[in-house]
């Protein structure tokens, strides 16, 4: 494992912000992670800060210390039975491409996930989602090497917490586990999940004949690439803002004064668009040196060139504030910051 010194981290972050590592390396293998820790230029308690695909980070300050990669990848079947298979993906390995793997495969249930960017270790980490589906849904375990015992531990779904892009990962356990690999369950006989959004629409609009997850993927692909930049084109980290979940009186108040406004249901409570919330306070479409708001999906910050994350920090910040003063609703950044 080669330890390198003061590397550009811009093409390790889908925002393509051009942040330094003190030191970087990339590990491929569990005793590769385990040396990390042993390296002898890390303070004592110092830990490496650990990086996959780079899509759900903003890079806002070079880092001090060592940044490791992880390149963990293998994908095997682990057991089956009359319904389900279980696949084993490694935490290195391209979300994208997990998907593909198991619509090849005929594998059900992560079609409506299709194209979402980064690695398969993030997608329980902030449980994604799209389109009607969340990765809770067909999680079965994980393993995670824990930093403080050196020793890999194995999670159920009941122990990840799952919730609204929320995980135990995400803050109970913040910094003590590096997700290794991902278990999924998954169906040999597909249940079709078409509701949600225009998959409907775009499937008629492709003329299908008959329904497949195959299908199903590409009208997901169809739809994202029609509203969402590619990262590769535009730096950004997709979705920046999570949905806000209001009470339902809250809402029905903000209905009376702004009609529009878009909303579903969440059991007691209401998920409003983030993206409509931002697209009423005039943000859609704004930009500011390179740092803006992408002019097809407010949702998306995006860096169109050299743009510091500290600039984009700032414009998510000034977005916050007018959405509250607007509507009394405070954002949460779903992207994490560094």
């Amino acid at each position: 494992m080669q330890i390198q010194q003061n590397i550009s981290l811009r093409p390790y972050n889908t925002f393509r912000i051009d942040a330094y590592a003190k030191y970087f390396a990339k590990f491929t293998s569990l005793s590769n992670l385990e040396q990390l820790f042993d390296a002898p230029f890390l303070q004592e308690n110092e830990r490496p800060f650990i990086i996959g695909g780079g899509s759900n980070i903003l890079l806002t300050l070079d880092y001090n210390g060592l940044v490791a990669k992880n390149e963990m990848h293998g994908i095997e079947i682990v057991k089956q039975d009359q319904q389900h298979v279980y696949v084993r993906a490694a935490a290195g390995e391209n979300w994208h491409q997990f998907v593909l793997y198991c619509i090849e495969n005929n594998f059900a249930g992560v079609e409506n996930l299709s194209l979402i960017p980064g690695n398969v270790g993030a997608s329980p980490m902030q449980n994604i989602g799209a389109y009607g589906v969340e990765i809770k849904d067909v999680f079965y375990e994980l393993e995670a090497f824990d930093i403080n015992e050196r020793k890999v531990k194995t999670f159920t779904a009941k122990e990840c917490e799952f919730g609204y892009r929320e995980s135990v990962f995400k803050r109970k356990y913040k910094g003590q586990y590096i997700i290794t690999s991902v278990t999924f369950k998954l169906n040999k006989q597909p249940v079709f999940n078409t509701s949600y959004g225009a998959i409907q629409q775009e499937l008629d609009k492709m003329q299908v004949k008959e329904l497949s997850i195959a299908a199903i993927s590409q009208a997901v692909i169809n739809i994202r690439q029609s509203k969402l930049p590619d990262p590769n084109k535009i730096g950004n980290a997709g979705s920046f803002f999570k949905n806000p979940t209001i009470p339902q009186q809250q809402f029905e108040d903000l209905k009376k004064e702004f009609p529009q406004i878009v909303g579903y249901p969440a059991k007691d409570s209401v998920k409003v668009a983030a993206g409509w919330l931002i697209e009423q306070c005039g943000w859609k479409g704004y930009r500011k040196g390179d740092a803006g708001c992408h002019a097809q999906q407010a949702l998306v910050l995006v860096n169109y060139g050299d743009a510091k994350g500290s600039e984009i920090l700032a414009l998510s910040s000034e977005i916050m504030q007018s959405v509250e003063a607007k509507f009394g609703i405070m954002l949460e950044r779903e992207v994490n910051v560094l």
